[in-house]
């Protein structure tokens, strides 16, 4: 009876005091680690123990050598550790030794799990796989054995201590580190975040990007006054950077510092009369000694941090020069610091291939310093492909099979931005390709979009967005691919499924159809660019837009031709595909119609997907609007652009025709794309505040961005409204047979006096001499260009040691200078801005006259145009023959055209300018 009372008594409880009794019941998990335990380690168990608090347990921490009685016990550490070697752990499976960062996880004698390293890191990293498995069941996992290890050995992401515009007084690349420029820097909290981010996705390297950090980090006794900020900021850049170094040391992560060659500062350029930066100036003795100094004293200061050095861009790229550079002055100073720090083994240097004969400089290198690791970009500055191939993959080879470690760079992605982009399936098949097609095994990662603008997106939302928030899935695949590329694709839906059905708060189905939004919208900025671009670097801004004449004449405007022969499937361009057609050839590959079809196809799926999966989100609404409103963006960037590229192809017709009727057939095809461009521009006015993070002149494609100006859509607006019209316009002259031709009237020459670099003038027509040591002379010249007083150089000279001229003027000019269509070592390359930053300083990029100038036995010259303000310069071009054709005023309109004097026929841009 007693029994019956007292059970019935238990039923009468109020359910609150059954809570409340109910945690004196919570597991116990005793986590043990070494007395003498790594860092990365007790970051490890940090992390776990949160996980396991979370799941409900109550967790307590032992330091020491030996394994405890009892059950619940988490024993954590690395192989060759006393701790390990306890007689209770005999049992438990050993990891495989010499593999960096792999780890194993399984159970012991019924008393619970042992997580063992190959190194620290890969303790840390088997604290992170139990913690999500607790994370993913709710609770420890009650039968676990698994072994894992990474597949790519440096798994990094950068961040640019860069702008989207310059300082004042500065050039490209030039930025202090500064309260002022990098406030964000400064910021602990938002570098553990970030730091946070990067080990959950198993990120072991952290690049920083800037021209020249040293004179921000370190003080020279021979050089005090090469420091470039106040004692109070370089205080705080100290403090920051042990701060940043110690933080990622915790995580497994190798901070990198990148810097740029030939770059110094402005104190020490103006101490000594000289340029930040001069791509054609030779290698000074002072700016050696100041370089080799500053890196010695780097390396002594901070040995744990590593340096990836560029030789190319700011000094020039290819020859002599960079190897020197690198042999004589990088690695010495290197040697110098480690010396000064008392460190015996040769930490890495990671040598960028970027504008550097990167083989040759390693066999030059080696000999020096055996730890040199390689870096080259993937798909140059875009994502384009994940089937590369041609002298890109092949240089990418030959570098894999010099260096310990060969890594390959997702960088800038300037054919994304701002847009987001989640595509596991092409992600995957990239990183897959790393491995299979290029032979790395590493990983460098841009951020997704904004790389100039970090830390934010382009969001137009209040207070800014973070991209570490706003880009999560982008980090999260190409981590989780970098660790293992090799996943069952079945799965893998399902898994990003359920992240995004977490994150979204729907169920998995919902989950699996933002995945699907994500894939076909991914398919769409590559295939675009491989297709149609004119190049995969940052001068163009895909998601702007191109002009008719960058569609149908892309040599114009420098196409940079091995983003078709390398970075993209075998195919046709627009260009070649017109000409096949007319001619009645069959195609090959990859064609712009069957690209026009696809992404007009990926745009529909991507929308039909995203609207499946809307009804059911219940979290972080605002976000999955935003992401749905990019899926209308890709898909009204996809018909744009298809709906032009018809037109485009009708427009090339009539170049071969001559019939306006061609013409006429197109215009529908242009009004359709400029209808579709207006919804673009419509979408992202309350969405985004630019398309492109780097607003300087650099940018030429669509519209050249200058001041800020051209960075969103609906400044494109009106500019391809006044194409249209004017293609109509000149429809209805062809018709009524009113486009009288114009006549040419030939540049007027400038009164420019020659100081120096020249052996006198020519006049530029039929037959004239146009070295001062050849008899070569020329053969054709437009009518444009006649009459010119082009200046008389040495070819011999100008192959040697370059071209450097001086002269004074009291009236903004022109300097007209003509390159040679043939690629040869010894004639000069013209402006690129893909590998040379400064190929724009004087307006110089873009060809203003095509085939202007024919010389006997050098072939066709394409001419350009260096603006000069008044006063006395200096210009000093790069080694290779040229022709400096004469000075023009500034004012003098260049129209630009192709004269045709290859006798391959003229352009037809003049239809729609």
């Amino acid at each position: 009876m007693k029994k019956l009372f007292f059970f019935i008594c238990l039923l009468s409880i109020p359910s609150f005091l059954t809570f409340a009794i109910s945690p004196l019941q919570k597991k116990s998990q005793t986590i043990v680690i070494a007395a003498q335990s790594n860092v990365r380690i007790k970051y490890g168990v940090e992390k776990l123990s949160k996980a396991l608090s979370l799941a409900g347990y109550t967790v307590k921490v032992l330091s020491q050598d030996k394994v405890p009685g009892g059950k619940g016990l988490i024993v954590i550490g690395v192989e060759g550790e006393r701790l390990l070697a306890d007689k209770k752990l005999s049992a438990t499976k050993p990891v495989t030794q010499g593999v960096k960062e792999g780890f194993g996880i399984s159970h012991f004698s019924g008393k619970g799990i042992v997580v063992k390293g190959t190194d620290y890191s890969g303790a840390l990293y088997g604290c992170m796989e139990l913690a999500d498995q607790i994370k993913a069941q709710g609770k420890v996992p009650e039968d676990i054995s698994l072994t894992e290890q990474p597949e790519m050995v440096l798994r990094g992401t950068c961040i640019g201590m860069q702008k989207p515009d310059y300082l004042r007084g500065r050039d490209v690349y030039e930025y202090p580190y500064t309260p002022e420029s990098f406030p964000w820097f400064y910021d602990k909290e938002l570098w553990v975040k970030y730091l946070d981010m990067m080990v959950e996705n198993r990120y072991n390297s952290l690049y920083l990007w800037n021209g020249h950090p040293f004179s921000s980090l370190v003080r020279l006794k021979d050089y005090p006054y090469a420091v470039e900020v106040d004692d109070a900021t370089f205080a705080k850049n100290e403090e920051i950077f042990k701060f940043l170094t110690a933080e990622a040391d915790k995580r497994g992560i190798w901070v990198i510092q990148m810097f740029y060659n030939i770059l110094i500062p402005k104190p020490f350029a103006e101490k000594h009369g000289l340029k930040t930066q001069d791509r054609n100036r030779p290698i000074l003795p002072s700016i050696a000694d100041y370089t080799q100094k500053s890196i010695a004293a780097f390396v002594e200061k901070y040995p744990n941090v590593g340096l990836m050095v560029a030789l190319g861009e700011a000094m020039e790229g290819v020859g002599q020069d960079d190897i020197d550079w690198f042999t004589k002055t990088i690695i010495p100073g290197v040697k110098d610091g480690l010396k000064a720090a008392g460190i015996t083994h040769e930490p890495p240097i990671v040598l960028r291939a970027h504008d550097t004969d990167a083989p040759a400089v390693m066999k030059a290198a080696l000999p020096l310093y055996k730890n040199l690791y390689t870096e080259n970009k993937f798909n140059g500055e875009a994502l384009t492909t994940y089937q590369p191939r041609g002298s890109w993959a092949e240089l990418h080879r030959k570098l894999s099979a010099v260096a310990p470690v060969h890594i390959a760079n997702v960088h800038i992605l300037a054919n994304l931005e701002p847009f987001r982009y989640g595509s596991a399936d092409f992600i995957q098949k990239s990183v897959q390709a790393m491995h299979n097609i290029y032979g790395a095994k590493g990983l460098h990662l841009y951020p997704q979009s904004g790389f100039w603008d970090w830390p934010y997106t382009a969001d137009k939302v209040v207070g800014r967005e973070l991209q570490v928030d706003r880009d999560w899935i982008w980090y999260k695949e190409w981590g989780r691919y970098a660790w293992n590329s090799r996943r069952d694709r079945s799965q893998e839906i399902t898994y990003w499924g359920k992240e995004l059905a977490g994150k979204y708060g729907t169920d998995t189905i919902a989950g699996k159809e933002i995945l699907n939004a994500y894939e076909e919208a991914g398919e769409i900025s590559p295939k675009l660019l491989r297709r149609y671009g004119i190049t995969d670097g940052n001068r163009q801004t895909l998601t702007l837009g191109m002009l008719m004449t960058q569609l149908i004449n892309p040599f114009r405007y420098g196409l940079f031709t091995l983003m078709y022969e390398s970075e993209a499937p075998e195919g046709e361009m627009i260009i070649e595909y017109a000409e096949k057609e007319w001619k009645k050839q069959g195609h090959i590959g990859e064609t712009p119609v069957q690209i026009a079809k696809e992404v007009i196809e990926h745009g529909r799926k991507a929308i039909e997907s995203i609207e499946k999966a809307a009804p059911g989100v219940t979290k972080d609404k605002e976000e999955f609007e935003r992401l749905k409103n990019d899926m209308y963006c890709y898909d009204a960037m996809a018909n744009a652009y298809a709906e032009k590229v018809k037109a485009a192809l009708w427009i090339l017709r009539f170049k071969y025709s001559h019939d306006v009727a061609d013409l006429d057939k197109a215009v529908p095809f242009l009004q359709k794309s400029l209808e579709q461009y207006t919804k673009l521009a419509a979408f992202t006015e309350d969405h985004y505040l630019y398309a492109n993070s780097m607003q300087t002149k650099q940018r030429k494609i669509p519209m050249r961005g200058v001041d800020k100006t051209f960075i969103h859509w609906r400044e494109m607006v009106p500019v391809f409204q006044k194409e249209l019209s004017h293609f109509t316009r000149s429809i209805d002259s062809l018709k009524s047979s009113n486009l009288a031709a114009e006549k040419t009237v030939p540049f007027k020459n400038a009164e420019v006096k020659i100081l120096w670099g020249t052996e006198g003038t020519y006049t530029l027509a039929k037959n004239a001499v146009v070295f001062a040591d050849t008899a070569a002379t020329v053969s054709l010249v437009t009518q444009k260009l006649s009459g010119l007083k082009a200046l008389k150089v040495s070819k011999a000279q100008q192959i040697a040691s370059g071209t450097k001229i001086r002269f004074s003027t009291s009236k903004p000019v022109k300097l007209l200078v003509g390159f040679f269509t043939e690629k040869s070592r010894t004639n000069l390359t013209p402006p690129i801005l893909e590998i040379d930053a400064s190929a724009n300083d004087y307006g110089q990029a873009e060809i203003k006259i095509s085939n202007a100038v024919v010389v006997k036995d050098f072939g066709p010259v394409n001419v350009h145009a260096y603006s000069f303000i008044p006063g006395i310069h200096t210009l000093t071009l790069a080694k290779g023959a040229c022709l400096l054709l004469g000075f023009i005023d500034d004012k003098e309109e260049i129209r630009v055209f192709n004269a045709g004097l290859d006798g391959k026929g003229k352009d037809i841009d003049w239809l729609f300018e």
